[in-house]
This record gives structure tokens, sequence and C-alpha cells, in this order.
């Protein structure tokens, strides 16, 4: 494709960063709970957890309000609070620090492994102390962390995955959410599966899960399905716990359970096109695509901007495929940088460089199943004629 071509199709095009794929089966699936007038957490919810559960090999899978909220709850559950510590990578969305702070403790940030964006096992060890609660192990766009690695660096510690970005990846044949005590995954339209808003925790830890189960609901020693489903209607709970309000709609549950029987073609799908723009973009010496994995779930494509080499600085490249039509982002944020946790813990930007360096020169370019073999090509052909 010609530059003068591209500049034929700027104005028909427009390709989104991220899009879902719902449609007529998602419709459909939210009737039942709509005409059924169960609405709030019920069977459909308890269904998409079995299936879940089943696809990812875990005995327990738990939805809830958001990943966020997952991780809250897996920390509350673990007993982390003031005085502990959590360590998480410091190249991550906001979320996974907050959800410490949130408990009362302490987010350790690491630096990152640029080639992967996930968290550097090789600095993990000087980073624990006798507070060390727990590792929050991220995921990043789909590509699980080197958990075995984090393992033997702080061996006594237990690892909580923020597999956000991580439904259906894997990691040496094993599947994200299987990897450490417990796991929690994100729903979000910009991930692989959606259910609009709405996340999963997954263990197979029986009193972990025993205890995830009520803090989601408030406390409560009885769910709701007991209650109204039981024979005894006098039947109320009890509130050993302070919990949250924290569950999954029935409707929810309904569209899950539909976009989780999509979610390996999704993939293949994503692994097809990631693998297209690897070979498209390979001869381009400015920009560095990220490493092809077998286990990835490619929620996104990120790649990394050698300004030295760059037509643009990174922000007016985006500008000007911004321009044609094409939607990027920057990869996520290098969070120590952030206005709130630099000031509540005194960082500086320069703590973790490589976090920084993701944050100035990451890209993430479109990849969805929405997109059509001519977007795939337009976005590298666009990329070529920088």
């Amino acid at each position: 494709m010609c530059l003068n071509c591209l500049k034929v199709n700027i104005h028909m095009r427009k390709i989104e960063i991220a899009m879902p794929v719902t449609g007529k089966e998602e419709w459909l699936a939210v009737k039942e709970p709509l005409m059924s007038g169960w609405l709030t957490q019920g069977p459909k919810v308890a269904e998409f957890e079995q299936a879940f559960a089943a696809r990812h090999e875990v005995k327990h899978a738990l939805a809830c309000t958001s990943c966020t909220t997952a991780l809250h709850l897996i920390l509350v559950a673990m007993g982390v609070g003031p005085s502990d510590e959590v360590i998480v990578p410091a190249f991550t969305w906001v979320a996974t620090a907050n959800v410490v702070v949130y408990c009362g403790a302490t987010p350790v940030f690491v630096d990152v492994d640029r080639t992967t964006y996930n968290m550097d096992p090789a600095q993990v060890a000087c980073k624990v102390t006798e507070r060390t609660k727990a590792i929050i192990a991220v995921h990043l766009f789909g590509l699980c962390a080197d958990i075995d690695a984090i393992s033997e660096a702080a061996p006594d510690v237990p690892i909580v995955e923020d597999a956000a970005c991580a439904a259906g990846a894997s990691y040496k044949g094993r599947p994200a959410g299987t990897l450490g005590v417990a796991a929690a995954f994100s729903f979000h339209p910009r991930k692989t599966i959606t259910t609009g808003e709405g996340g999963m925790v997954t263990c197979n830890d029986n009193a972990l899960a025993d205890k995830i189960a009520m803090l989601r609901s408030h406390g409560a020693s009885v769910s709701e399905e007991q209650r109204h489903l039981g024979p005894k209607p006098y039947l109320l709970p009890e509130f050993n716990l302070l919990g949250f309000n924290y569950r999954m709609t029935d409707l929810q549950g309904a569209v899950g359970l539909v976009q989780l029987g999509k979610l390996d073609t999704f993939i293949g799908e994503r692994r097809k096109w990631a693998q297209y723009y690897c070979r498209e973009l390979r001869g381009i010496d400015w920009i560095t695509p990220p490493e092809i994995s077998d286990g990835c779930g490619w929620q996104a494509f990120v790649c990394q901007v050698d300004e030295e080499k760059s037509p643009l600085p990174r922000n007016e490249i985006m500008e000007a495929l911004q321009s044609m039509g094409i939607s990027t982002r920057p990869g996520t944020h290098a969070v120590h940088a952030l206005g709130y946790l630099r000031e509540q813990f005194s960082l500086e930007d320069e703590d973790y460089p490589e976090a920084m360096k993701c944050d100035r020169f990451t890209m993430a370019i479109p990849l969805h199943n929405r997109m059509v073999e001519e977007d795939f090509k337009y976005v590298a052909e666009a990329i070529k004629h920088l």
C-alpha cells in the first residue's frame, strides 16, 4: 500500500485501540435473568464461575465487580493490613498499587524487564523484608510474569497474580490463575472477554475461597442463593467479617458465560495477527515489537519506540497515526511517578528507570477481534510510511 493510498483511506477508516466483540448471543443471554427477575448475583453468576474455574483449571472462581475489587478481596482475605508491605511492579495500571493502600499497607515497587514489561525477578529479593506479606505479579498485556523466577527470589512470600489482562493465558503449560495463592481477572471492555465491568478471583484454597465469598457480600455468612432458594425463609446471615458489596450481577454473568465460550477463538485470532504485526514491523529499526510467546493472551500489542532513530518523538507518532484514523495508547503507567503514590511514599521518577522508559516510549497499536485483515494491513503500512 503506497503513501498516497494511505492518504486516500484516512477519511474512510477509524480503527479503535480496542473494541469488545458482542452481538446477538450476548443480547439473548441477558433475556433469562431479565425475565426471571433475578438480576443481582445468582444462578447465572454461579454458572459463569463454574465454567471459568473449569477453563482455568482451578477449584474456585468467585465473580465480583472488577479486577480491582478482586485484588482487594484477595489481600483482605490474606490479612494484609497496616505495617505490612506488598511488592508490586513499577509499570502497571494504578489499581495494582492502590489495592495495597486500601488495606493500609505499603506498596514496595520493583522495576520491570523491558523485554517483557513484567516485574524483573532479579530485583525482587532485595525488596523482601520481614514486613513483606505478598508479591503481586502482574501478567501485563497478557504475557505471564516469570513466576518460577519470582518464587525462587522470594521463596517464602505468597504470590498473588494480577491477571487482569490474562484470561486464557498460560505459563509453561500452566493456566494463569493457578500460579499463585490466588489470582484476579478483569472483564473490562478493553480485555479479551468482557462483562462491561467485572472481575474474577481464582484460587485452590478452600478456606481462602470461603472467606472471599463472604467478604464480597458484606461479610455475610449465608449467600443470597441460600437465603432465597432454601427452605427457611426466616434465615438471615450472621456478619462476623467487615465485608464489601463487590457482587457481580446475573446480567453480567450471563454475558460472561457467552464470552467465555469464545475466549480461545479470540486468543487464536489475536495470536495470528500479533505474529503478522511482528513480521511486518521487524524491518523498522525504530520500533521494537513485543516478544511472541505461545502462552500469551494478547490483550494488547505494545511496542517500544526508539526516539534516537524514529522519524518523530513517540507522542508525535501517536498523533500522526491518530490523524490517519488509527488509535494508539501508551502501554500503561509508571505508577511510582503518579501524583498520589509519588507524594504519599516519597518516590522519584528515577527510582525505577526501566518503568519510566516504558512509560515514555511504549505504544500500543490496535489489536482486537473486530478488526479485519485490511485493518491490520493498513496499520502496518501506516507505521512503515511514517
